[in-house]
C-alpha cells in the first residue's frame, strides 16, 4: 500500500469525532464551493440524495447523520476508516453494504486535488447517490464480485468502478450531467468533464474494463450511461463474464503520456 500523511481521526466513547475549527472551515470552504460549481452538472439523483443527506455546510457531518438517512432508504451504511485500506478489505465493505469513509480532511495546499479520498471526497461525492437504490444495487453487487475475484480479475474490476461511480457521466432529456464522485468532489473536473476536451463514449463494460486511467490527472475519457437504471441492470449481469472477455481482448492504448518517474 501506498503512504499517505494523513490520519483518521478517531471518535471518542460516544462516536463523536472532534475537528478543529481550522477543519471544519475547510469542510465548508469545499462544500460552498462545490455547491455552486455542480449546478446544472449534477445528475437529478444526486441533488435528490443531497436534499435527502442535509449535508452542514459549516461543520464536517458526523458519521452517524449520514447513517439514518442511508439506513431509512437503501440499508447502507458508512464506515470509519484510515486513510488508505487494501482493496480485500474495500471489497468486504461493500459487499456488507457499508461505505468505507476516512475520517480526515484534506489541508488547504491540497484544496484543489489529493491522491488520497478524504472525508469530503466520500460524503460529499458519493453518499448522495447511495440514498438511490440502483446505484445502490450495483455498488453492492461490485463489492461481492470484487471479493470472490482474483488478484488480476480485480484489476479489471477497478476500471470498471473508475469509469462509473468515480468518474461516471449520465445521459439525461437535459444533457449530459455527472454522477460519479470523483469529477462532483473537484472543482476543476467538474467543469472539464462536460466540456469538448475529453472523449465522451456510450457505456459498454467490457470497453470502460479495457480503458487505462491514471488518478492524478484530468481523465481524458468519460463514459456516459443511459440511464442510472443501467447500473442495477449490470449488477445481474454476468460481469465476471465480462472481466474475460475484456482480458482476452485486451487494454487499449493509454490516451494520456505515462507518468514520469
Amino acid at each position: 500500500m501506498k503512504q499517505t500523511q494523513y490520519l483518521a481521526r478517531e471518535p471518542d466513547a460516544h462516536g463523536f469525532i472532534e475537528y478543529p475549527e481550522a477543519e471544519h472551515g475547510v469542510w465548508n470552504t469545499l462544500i460552498t464551493r462545490q455547491m455552486k460549481v455542480i449546478e446544472g452538472r449534477a445528475c437529478d439523483a444526486f441533488f435528490e440524495g443531497l436534499e435527502r443527506l442535509a449535508l452542514p455546510t459549516d461543520r464536517i457531518p458526523q458519521l452517524d447523520q449520514i447513517n439514518r438517512v442511508l439506513a431509512a432508504t437503501t440499508g447502507w451504511q458508512v464506515a470509519r476508516v484510515p486513510a488508505l485500506i487494501p482493496f480485500q478489505t474495500f471489497f468486504e465493505l461493500l459487499a456488507s453494504k457499508r461505505f468505507p469513509v476516512a475520517t480526515f480532511i484534506r489541508t488547504p495546499e491540497e484544496l484543489d486535488y489529493l491522491q488520497e479520498p478524504d472525508i469530503f471526497h466520500e460524503i460529499f461525492g458519493h453518499c448522495p447517490l447511495l440514498t438511490n437504490p440502483w446505484f445502490a444495487e450495483f455498488t453492492h453487487a461490485y463489492g461481492k464480485l470484487g471479493l470472490a475475484a482474483s488478484k488480476e480479475q480485480r484489476v479489471y474490476l477497478a476500471r470498471l468502478y473508475w469509469m462509473t461511480i468515480e468518474f461516471g457521466l449520465l445521459d439525461t432529456p437535459q444533457g449530459t450531467r455527472i454522477y460519479g464522485g470523483g469529477v462532483l468532489s473537484s472543482p476543476k473536473e467538474t467543469v472539464y468533464a462536460l466540456s469538448d476536451a475529453p472523449e465522451h463514449q456510450a457505456f459498454d463494460p467490457v470497453e470502460a474494463m479495457r480503458t487505462p486511467y491514471r488518478i492524478d490527472i484530468l481523465q481524458p475519457v468519460y463514459f456516459r450511461l443511459p440511464s442510472l437504471k443501467r447500473l442495477f441492470d449490470l449488477a445481474h449481469e454476468d460481469v465476471m463474464g465480462m472481466v474475460t472477455q475484456a482480458t482476452q481482448l485486451g487494454l487499449h492504448a493509454p490516451k494520456f503520456a505515462p507518468k514520469a518517474a
